[in-house]
Parts: structure tokens; C-alpha cells; sequence
């Protein structure tokens, strides 16, 4: 997703409205994804110039129920947003620099969604997220 005729359309498919502030959030998180609200802001402003931090928490929160964004909220972390969308997949967080990576289910379509006991519930979402160092904060090990 590149073009700003493609975030206009997605907007559309979604029955919202199309605004400047609404296809700059889309670009910021296509462009960075697992990107936290503050980030967000800065890329928008650059963007746009002057928008408000409610008008943006805003967009965030349409975009979001609209189901074109995914939001997640690792452990001790701020809340960061995503384009991947309408997959189960999973997370891997760096403990160190907070680094966010997609992993793909294990095995199968979506393996995860089976619980031992799913007690009554219809599962239909399952957040994984592995935790450990990325390979910029590991440790390097002299021979």
C-alpha cells in the first residue's frame, strides 16, 4: 500500500470518510509498522502539519473499529498499531530496545485458536507474543 488513491479506498470499502488526517494516520503506520501513537503524531505532523493529539487518537480509534488497523498492547509497553490485518498472527517483542516483529503462526492456518479448553467460548483471535533480545541487543560473544 503506497499511494494515497489506495488509502482513499480503503477508507471507502470501510464506509468512512475520507480525510487528510484519516489517509496520513494510514500512510504513517504502512510505512511504520508496529508504530506507537506518539510516533504516529510525529509522522502525521510532518506530514500535514498542526493536528491535534485527540484529533489523531481519533483517526486511530475509527481506523481501528473499521478493522483497517490492528492495535496491540504488549506487556509494559504503550499501545502500537499495525496494517497487517485479518490474519492471527503473533508478535515478537525485544526486551531490551522494545524492538516489534510479526511472526507467523507455527503450523497450519491458525493452530493457536485451538484451545486445550476453550470453556463455552467461540475462539476467534489468540494474541502469542514471544518475548527475547533482537539481534541488536544480543550480547556479541568473542571467540
Amino acid at each position: 500500500m503506497t499511494t494515497t488513491a489506495e488509502y482513499e479506498r480503503l477508507l471507502r470499502e470501510a464506509s468512512l470518510r475520507v480525510t487528510r488526517p484519516r489517509v496520513a494516520v494510514l500512510a504513517a503506520v504502512y510505512a511504520h509498522p508496529h508504530a506507537d501513537t506518539d510516533s504516529i503524531i510525529g509522522y502525521v505532523r510532518d506530514d500535514l502539519g498542526e493536528v491535534s493529539h485527540q484529533a489523531i487518537y481519533d483517526v486511530l480509534r475509527a481506523l481501528t473499529n473499521a478493522g483497517l488497523l490492528r492495535r496491540i498492547q504488549p506487556a509494559h509497553s504503550v499501545a502500537r498499531y499495525e496494517s497487517r490485518v485479518g490474519d492471527n498472527h503473533h508478535h515478537i517483542v525485544c526486551r531490551s530496545c522494545g524492538a516489534v516483529a510479526d511472526v507467523d503462526c507455527a503450523v497450519g492456518g491458525a493452530p493457536c485458536l485451538t484451545a486445550s479448553d476453550d470453556h463455552g467460548f467461540r475462539i476467534d483471535e489468540a494474541e502469542v507474543i514471544y518475548w527475547g533480545l533482537c539481534p541488536n541487543c544480543l550480547p556479541t560473544r568473542s571467540s
